[in-house]
């Protein structure tokens, strides 16, 4: 099976996701307590999103 330049684009983006989330990383440590609650439940939200796509390609995308 060849590789869609959808599937590229989509590569593209977790390549992208990855690299906020290691600047993100880069910041906590310069960040208030208060500032990294919020920070905190904001990627609590995102995680349920990127479990609910793993879940998704797992069952073959249904």
């Amino acid at each position: 099976m060849g590789t869609t330049g959808e599937l590229i684009r989509l590569i593209n983006y977790v390549d992208d996701i990855s690299s906020t989330l290691r600047r993100i990383g880069a910041a906590v440590p310069t960040m208030e307590v208060e500032e990294r609650k919020r920070l905190a439940e904001s990627l609590r939200g995102a995680s349920t999103n990127l479990n609910g796509i793993l879940a998704q390609l797992e069952k073959g995308g249904q």
